[in-house]
């Protein structure tokens, strides 16, 4: 039996062993073992959460430690119930050894020589945050950084993941209804509101659950189809997402049987899907996963995401953690592709309610890594206005949810629409670490765990320091027809100066007076090799548009100053050469970065690993490419215009190429012979375009990685005459390698009559016609040859 007794003259006081529990608790404040605050949240008008709940308060005060509560009228727990706990309310809170918050405190705001713990965001050397950080390193505070709080497994212990899944599921669910409304469908999705709408999230799940109930009962319009859910990774985020999916009328199903139910599926229920990383993750070589070979190589894996299942998708659920280094689920190009208009294989529009133009119709980006596994996911929505709209032609509209595109939602920060639940949540997981959580900062000074952030910042910072103030300058060898565009393109940023170099000054000049910060400069490479190495230490990167036999002496000059190079030439033996010195230099030399070579390359590994992502083997690859002047602008016999050396346009012409066919390699001799294996290529009709192989094809098996193909050809493209008239110059001997004595510097000038006389031995003096028929026997009376031969003579006379 309890004994009452009373106070003198102060009222009913309690029972004996309340009156000692205040006693001893009485005691602890006045001598605490610690103490500890929980500060008020203050950057973000949402934020209603605290990283501890009172009963996790009144454990702590129970064991002896006093707990500081700055009060705040935005908390979602009200303060009393953290004073009813123990805890003592009050705004100054400099006397608590360790303050716990969820989001980072102003600069202004954090005592000097405490013990900190918050979300810093600063692990990634992130630029919002840097002032931060060296306040608290100035401050010499200890800060403890929730994410860096892991097993030994490396998985995060104190997180919010499952509430970001819980309020993103109920967030995307409304959304759908709003977009199924834009496109003409009442749902029963739109009986559900946005996350924080509801007080609790007992509150959100009756209301999923009143919309199943109307799902069940076959209320979706038959128009739209049945809908599939796509959910990505197996951690908290995802299991939270799916613990308000299974509140519907849902049926799970594997990966591979998406399409079908998809397609005739039950339109009384709705169908989920959960992707693990064996499920769309294959090695480029081979097709095959293998989960211990991708965590320490994710750069030799791709997805086939987009092929397997993003088309048999209404709403996509994303909860993965994405690196640079590791493939994406989704890209600019397939967002294309799934936007275009299809309609549901398995029902008919119901009157006067069209069917949907694209099955793939939502994301909800629970992850929040902007440009990261989701490409086009280049900004995050907030609780304000939660949903965007990406279109086909990458236009992002926050302002509605109409018209034709992707409806999509990337919070970051999710769990604060469900502020009483995520607390009691993130509370349970850091109540056990409370005073035993790993330390990045600590006495002014970056742990050696974390020093690397140092260097991220040093180099962020740097190239801040080259954008605003210092200048990246580039040394541009040559000014020919190629060089224009490559200094109009740098100097598209104002941070970048280009140094434009030729032994022809007029025309460095003319581009420098052409494009903002583009100096000329005369320079011989020739003659001036020490006035070319001065050159290239002066600058950060060079970019040769030489012929391509000075590349390897300037590469020479290169490793030996350590400067990077670049070129658009195909990689020689000299280039070849020089790599292992380049690699000890410790610099890059990129060889074969144009059009073709260049381009080329990088569409056919784009194709090639596609094709093997899928499964297949190449067994035939055939590529052609040129660059071409558009149709209305070929209006010479050669239906061409150069763009680039007319010398290295013409010696191609003449040069010998290997290609494979049908496991026989093909050889074609030079001297012209490569003209007169051109066949028409018809895969563009309208454009009548002609090809020819192209130097060495079969070099390109190994690096291309398909030795399986047993033909392979690499070719160049021209519309059709080109091959024609080029043969009738080589005919001629207008076309070879050889000096030509009455083309010299120092000749008189030359008729083209008297030209081509002199290269058939024929008398200058001879008529018009005898000239015209000895032409006609040596190239044939072909159309092409002789237009161009005309054309060409338009000229009187030539040096």
């Amino acid at each position: 039996m309890l004994r009452l007794v009373r106070s003198q003259g102060r009222g009913f006081r309690g029972c004996v062993c309340c009156q000692r529990r205040f006693q001893h608790h009485r005691h602890h404040q006045q001598n605490p073992k610690s103490v500890i605050a929980i500060r008020r949240e203050d950057v973000n008008v949402w934020e209603r959460r605290a990283p501890l709940a009172p009963r996790h308060v009144r454990e702590i005060t129970a064991a002896g430690h006093k707990v500081l509560v700055q009060p705040s009228n935005r908390r979602a727990i009200h303060d009393r119930y953290y004073e009813k706990a123990g805890a003592v309310i009050q705004e100054d809170i400099s006397e608590a050894s360790l303050i716990v918050g969820v989001k980072r405190p102003p600069e202004e705001k954090v005592y000097p020589h405490k013990t900190y713990a918050f979300f810093s965001h600063t692990i990634k050397a992130q630029e919002a945050n840097m002032g931060l950080l060296d306040d608290l390193l100035k401050k010499e505070v200890r800060l403890i950084d929730y994410e860096k709080m892991v097993d030994p497994n490396g998985y995060r212990i104190v997180a919010f993941g499952q509430w970001a899944g819980v309020a993103g599921m109920i967030n995307i669910l409304h959304g759908l209804g709003l977009r199924f409304l834009a496109l003409g469908h009442h749902t029963p999705f739109m009986h559900i509101g946005m996350a924080h709408n509801y007080r609790n999230v007992s509150q959100a799940i009756q209301a999923v659950r009143d919309c199943g109930y109307e799902i069940s009962l076959g209320l979706m319009p038959k128009s739209i189809g049945p809908l599939t859910f796509v959910f990505t990774g197996t951690g908290n985020v995802s299991k939270g997402a799916q613990d308000i999916f299974n509140e519907l009328p849902c049926e799970y199903v594997e990966p591979h049987e998406l399409k079908d139910v998809s397609e005739s599926g039950d339109m009384t229920k709705v169908y989920g899907t959960v992707i693990s990383r064996h499920h769309h993750l294959i090695r480029k070589s081979d097709g095959l996963y293998d989960p211990l070979e991708y965590e320490n190589h994710p750069e030799l894996y791709t997805s086939h995401f987009r092929e397997t299942v993003a088309p048999y998708t209404t709403c996509l659920i994303n909860g993965i953690y994405w690196d640079p280094h590791t493939p994406r689920l989704l890209r600019r190009l397939d967002a294309q592709r799934l936007i275009r208009p299809v309609i549901p294989a398995s029902s008919s529009p119901d009157h006067g309610c069209p069917a949907l133009p694209h099955k793939f119709l939502a994301i909800c980006d629970i992850s929040a890594d902007t440009g990261g596994s989701i490409e086009f996911m280049t900004e995050c929505t907030t609780i304000e206005k939660p949903f965007c709209m990406y279109d086909a032609n990458q236009h992002i509209d926050h302002d509605s949810v109409e018209g034709n595109g992707i409806l999509m939602c990337s919070i970051d920060n999710l769990p604060a629409q469900l502020p009483i639940e995520a607390t009691e949540y993130f509370g349970d997981r850091l109540f056990p670490y409370i005073w035993e959580m790993a330390v990045i900062t600590s006495n002014g000074k970056l742990t050696p765990k974390f020093e690397y952030i140092q260097k991220l910042r040093e180099r962020r910072e740097s190239e801040q320091i080259l954008k605003k103030g210092g200048m990246k300058r580039v040394l541009l060898l040559g000014a020919g027809y190629v060089s224009g565009p490559v200094i109009e393109y740098l100097t598209r940023d104002a941070g970048t100066q280009v140094t434009v170099a030729s032994n022809l000054l007029n025309q460095a000049e003319d581009m420098a007076a052409k494009y903002p910060n583009t100096i000329a400069m005369m320079l011989d490479i020739t003659r001036q090799e020490s006035h070319l190495e001065s050159l290239i230490k002066d600058h950060d990167i060079v970019i040769s548009m030489l012929p391509y036999a000075f590349h390897p002496q300037v590469a020479k000059h290169c490793i030996k100053m350590k400067v990077n190079m670049v070129t658009a030439s195909y990689l020689s033996p000299a280039m070849k050469e020089l790599q292992k010195s380049a690699e000890d230099a410790g610099i890059t030399i990129v060889n074969e970065m144009g059009l073709d070579p260049g381009i080329d390359h990088m569409l056919a590994m784009e194709c090639i690993d596609q094709a093997k992502a899928d499964g297949c083997t190449v067994e035939t690859y055939s590529s052609f490419c040129g660059g071409l002047p558009a149709p209305e602008c070929s209006d010479n016999p050669l239906r061409y215009k150069f763009s680039w050396s007319p010398y290295g346009v013409l010696l191609n012409t003449i040069s010998p190429a290997i290609y494979l066919k049908d496991n026989q390699v093909v050889s074609v001799p030079p001297g012209g012979a490569l003209l007169d294996v051109t066949k028409p290529m018809d895969f563009m009709p309208g454009f009548n375009l002609e090809g020819f192989p192209n130097r060495d094809s079969t070099k390109y098996a190994q690096p291309y990685g398909i030795e399986s193909a047993h033909t392979l050809i690499r070719g160049t493209l021209r519309f059709r005459g080109f091959s024609s008239a080029m043969s009738g110059f080589v005919k001629l001997g207008l076309i070879n390698t050889e000096p030509c004595p009455q083309l010299g510097h120092t000749a008189s000038p030359v008729s083209w009559k008297e030209l081509l006389c002199r290269q058939i031995g024929l008398s200058t003096s001879v008529s018009s016609s005898v000239f015209e028929d000895a032409v006609y026997e040596r190239v044939g009376r072909d159309d092409f040859r002789m237009q161009s031969l005309r054309w060409w003579s338009i000229t009187p006379r030539m040096r």
